[in-house]
């Protein structure tokens, strides 16, 4: 694997000696103040925050070393407080000549589009955009556009008619959208590197919705989890429908900008819908914004921003073991890799590629890991860096 450099920019690379706590973080967890971050947040260091300062520099050496894979940025955040923020530099141009150069959007070698958006600091956040349309679909739940998720799915596509249907997919509720439950057949055998998967056609199709809506059912809605690209389509179209707004725009007035998230690039599908299946980009500093409004469920500094019932419900483990020895669940878009009698222990954001946003609840921390993996299988995974090393690192 490769080796890794420090991001050469003006970006500030936190030197765990070389900070001042605040001094109200030296209290133990439970007592210790909060912060909000205003335009940037506020630093602190791991020890007074109450995480073993060691533990946090052998992971980023590990980064630095390639055993994560290509690594972007690491940032950790307790009580509020940035305690690592590391960003590292990649050469994606070379390592993209080898593949395939076409400039476009969903090449995913391309270096114009991934794993950055040309010469900016937003990050493809590919899956975890599903886990930031689940919030928006919540505060137009919470503001009365759409009354349930047990709303029959197919009523918002009245439109598209025909397409391929029948009692089944007739329904189909919201619910089964958001927690993958759908029903709907998606082919997925052979990964993203095939081209018989139905994401990879999707994102070659001039006409997003009507591929999936033409998609035959394959089992019952609610009864069978299958990860499936396509329901998130439907979900970011149905926002739309409900509030006459897209997506993208819903968002960026409703979430984005309560929580002071101004840069934000959102891909358009070729029928004019926002991308909601993979297409969103963010700083890292501004999605752990996302993470930091969930962990605080749903609060920003005083401004209740998304409903404390749907942060609790979408991060639930609806579906309680989805695949994995240690009973992943998942929730409605948000994945719960740890949880217990039906609650979220940690609960995440997964992106391809290695985009992953990470909350604890009970320890006061997010953490979001950026890269761009996607040839090669590193010795380690960011996605267990919470549950393995952070948590166990904990000194308070």
């Amino acid at each position: 694997m490769p080796r890794f450099s420090p991001h050469a920019s003006s970006w500030r690379r936190i030197l765990l000696a070389s900070v001042v706590a605040v001094a109200s973080s030296t209290l133990a967890w439970g007592q210790a103040a909060i912060s909000w971050p205003g335009e940037t947040w506020e630093v602190s260091t791991p020890e007074a925050e109450g995480i073993h300062p060691d533990t946090v520099a052998a992971i980023v050496a590990d980064m630095e070393s390639g055993a994560y894979g290509y690594i972007d940025a690491f940032m950790l955040i307790r009580h509020g407080r940035v305690v690592a923020d590391y960003r590292f530099e990649q050469d994606y141009e070379t390592l993209a000549a080898q593949y395939d150069t076409t400039n476009y959007p969903y090449n995913y070698d391309h270096p114009d589009w991934h794993p950055y958006l040309k010469d900016t600091d937003l990050h493809s956040l590919q899956s975890v955009t599903k886990s930031v349309l689940s919030a928006a679909l919540g505060i137009a739940i919470d503001d009365g556009h759409i009354e349930d998720v047990h709303v029959p799915a197919m009523s918002f596509f009245e439109a598209y008619r025909p397409f391929e249907t029948d009692a089944r997919k007739e329904a189909m509720t919201l619910e089964d959208l958001l927690t993958m439950r759908s029903g709907l057949l998606w082919q997925d055998t052979g990964g993203y590197d095939s081209d018989e998967h139905d994401t990879i056609k999707l994102e070659a199709s001039d006409a997003w919705i009507q591929f999936v809506l033409d998609k035959p059912s394959d089992s019952q809605p609610g009864t069978r989890w299958q990860y499936n690209d396509g329901a998130s389509v439907l979900i970011g179209k149905i926002l739309r429908e409900a509030t006459g707004q897209r997506a993208d725009d819903w968002a960026r007035d409703r979430l984005f900008q309560p929580l002071g998230i101004d840069a934000i690039y959102w891909k358009i599908t070729p029928d004019g819908e926002a991308d909601t299946e993979g297409g969103l980009y963010l700083r890292t500093e501004d999605l752990a914004r996302i993470g930091y409004l969930f962990l605080r469920g749903g609060e920003w500094n005083g401004t209740q921003v998304i409903s404390r019932e749907w942060v609790e419900a979408s991060t639930a483990p609806v579906v309680p073991h989805i695949r994995g020895p240690q009973s992943i669940g998942y929730g409605y878009q948000w994945w719960v890799p740890r949880h217990e009698n039906g609650h979220a222990r940690i609960f995440a954001a997964n992106g391809y590629g290695g985009q992953f946003l990470l909350v604890s609840p009970e320890h006061d921390i997010v953490a979001v890991f950026n890269g761009w993996t996607i040839h090669e299988q590193p010795d380690k995974s960011t996605w267990l860096a919470l549950q393995q090393r952070i948590l166990p690192a904990l000194i308070d």
